[in-house]
């Protein structure tokens, strides 16, 4: 099974990493139950001092790619909602094990084709935090920024976050228009259709090899 092409998820999965870890301003710890803005803002500088000081990141080194990955990024996202959403109605098909395995395997597709982007921060990546949309105090929001790197064109990078009982998680986001989650639910619907489940997780598991 081919995914989509590497330029269309390589632009988005960039700028949207690039977005998560690009905010300057003063370092303070994300506070999961604060403002979702100010939570993203917060989490992005946290990232940043990492990936700008980490010479085994800008070299480019897997295993701590994926180290700085689990410490400075996943502890904020929901990635279990983000891959349930991804499989969609056969998520309910899915067994406990099956689940892990498909959240494992789209974890290490994501970060292995994608962890270019972690190389490619630098002292001119710049972000802005635009102004919230809706009710503040609703627990399911969208918190858009506008992202430039060097000498490059503005992105718009909007992030979907909810509520839950710890406190703010991002579990989408948005790069140009295209929601991460509904570009690989039709990906992941197509696999499933023709291989079952375990057909989805052995070729993301392939890809990762």
């Amino acid at each position: 099974m081919r995914f989509s092409p590497l330029s269309l998820l390589q632009r988005l999965f960039v700028a949207g990493l690039l977005g998560l870890a690009a905010a300057a301003a003063a370092h303070a710890k994300p506070d999961p139950n604060g403002p979702p803005d100010k939570f993203v803002q917060a989490a992005a500088d946290e990232a940043l001092n990492v990936l700008k000081a980490d010479g085994a990141v800008k070299a480019g080194n897997t295993a701590r790619i994926n180290q700085v990955v689990d410490q400075h990024i996943l502890p904020y996202v929901d990635f279990m909602k983000t891959t349930r959403l991804a499989a969609g109605r056969y998520w309910r098909q899915a067994t406990d094990q099956q689940k892990q395995a498909l959240a494992t395997a789209f974890r290490g597709t994501l970060v292995r084709t994608y962890s270019g982007a972690l190389t490619r921060v630098t002292a001119g990546t710049q972000v802005k935090m635009l102004p919230l949309r809706g009710d503040p105090n609703a627990d399911d929001v969208v918190v858009r920024t506008l992202i430039t790197q060097d000498n490059g064109q503005p992105v718009g990078v909007d992030y979907r976050l909810e509520k839950t009982a710890h406190g703010w998680k991002i579990y989408d986001m948005n790069v140009e228009g295209i929601w991460l989650i509904e570009n690989y639910r039709n990906q992941f619907a197509q696999q499933i259709n023709q291989n079952g489940i375990d057909g989805l997780i052995n070729a993301l598991n392939q890809r990762n090899q």
